[in-house]
């Protein structure tokens, strides 16, 4: 009988796949004591097939239908078929140190934690200018804010969310499962869930994964429109406002000193300047900071500037076209 259930949801994850389920055969831990469940979203690409391969040669491995396809859908039935008393979600696009799982599970143990986790370092499989200055804005708090998993810890921290994170099961009976409305942010809302009702979360240094980041602008800001919408819409569905930390609105009232001052023009032209005002100021401190990280890392200055606004701008885009769409449907 396992001890641990390791739960991957996957959808059209053939480039990634083979090097997140690897990671998870290097594991240094009795393979005897954990058990991998792959819930796939009826994926049209190789990953069914990629998966499978492994399981031919891997028994502790398994397959699981997910006919809703999103990923609180593939958590709650992962959870549910799940045999360990230890619940561990990991992500297809991410790779993972050898010692995670029983750094994990063991925090979670010593702690006496609701839910724990490690720092996830973003890297690219591809390497180019335009890709490391997307995965250097992606680990930068000028980027991310002061998301601790994303720009690192020395120590064993309290934490208010936590990436792919390790739980007793029966903390599923007490807190709830996934939230199935959410089709993004639903770790965030089940750890606000957690939080709010007394449980603790913390971060640990001992170990940390990688995650693939998009390597093009156009799939960075795809992402992260859909990340601001969902921002939004989450407290549409859990009817929290708690549910979100402050650095989340950030793009979004970046992107309302650009368009409301635009919008008072139509009636005083003169306002105009307040948008302008707001970009150039934007756009100075950007390139301050792409200077300093150009500088120290080796980047394309270039690269870097047009990261930090894809990435804000879609995310502050999101949110807003998020709250229009919560206010319309309201009416």
């Amino acid at each position: 009988m396992p001890n641990i259930s390791i739960i991957c949801p996957t959808y059209n994850e053939e480039k990634y796949i083979e090097k997140c389920i690897v990671s998870m055969l290097q594991q240094d831990i009795d393979k005897n004591e954990i058990e991998l469940l792959f819930v796939d979203g009826r994926s049209t690409d190789q990953t069914r097939a990629l998966i499978t391969s492994f399981q031919d040669k891997h028994p502790f491995i398994h397959l699981i239908d997910n006919p809703e396809k999103t990923v609180p859908y593939a958590m709650n039935y992962g959870i549910k078929a799940a045999k360990g008393n230890i619940i561990m979600r990991i992500d297809a696009h991410s790779h993972f140190e050898p010692n995670y799982v029983s750094v994990l599970s063991k925090a979670l143990i010593d702690l006496k934690a609701t839910n724990v986790g490690a720092v996830c370092k973003t890297d690219v499989i591809n390497k180019n200018p335009k890709s490391l200055a997307i995965r250097e804005v992606l680990s930068n708090k000028f980027g991310v804010g002061n998301s601790l998993f994303r720009i690192g810890i020395d120590k064993v921290t309290v934490a208010d969310t936590v990436p792919f994170g390790c739980y007793r099961k029966e903390v599923f009976d007490e807190y709830g499962l996934y939230n199935p409305k959410l089709t993004r942010n639903q770790d965030i809302e089940l750890n606000k869930r957690i939080l709010r009702n007394g449980g603790t979360i913390y971060l640990v240094p001992d170990t940390f994964c990688t995650y693939y980041a998009r390597e093009t602008y156009s799939a960075l800001s795809k992402n992260n429109f859909q990340n601001g919408k969902w921002n939004i819409l989450m407290m549409k569905y859990t009817r929290n406002l708690d549910s979100l930390s402050i650095r989340h609105f950030i793009p979004f009232l970046f992107v309302m000193s650009l368009i409301v001052p635009i919008l008072l023009s139509l009636i005083w032209f003169p306002f105009i300047w307040l948008s302008i005002v707001s970009l150039m100021a934007y756009a100075f401190l950007i390139s301050i900071i792409s200077v300093n990280i150009a500088a120290k890392q080796k980047l394309d200055f270039t690269s870097l500037m047009l990261a930090f606004f894809t990435l804000h701008f879609s995310y502050g885009m999101g949110s807003l076209i998020g709250l229009i769409q919560l206010i319309t449907k309201r009416r």
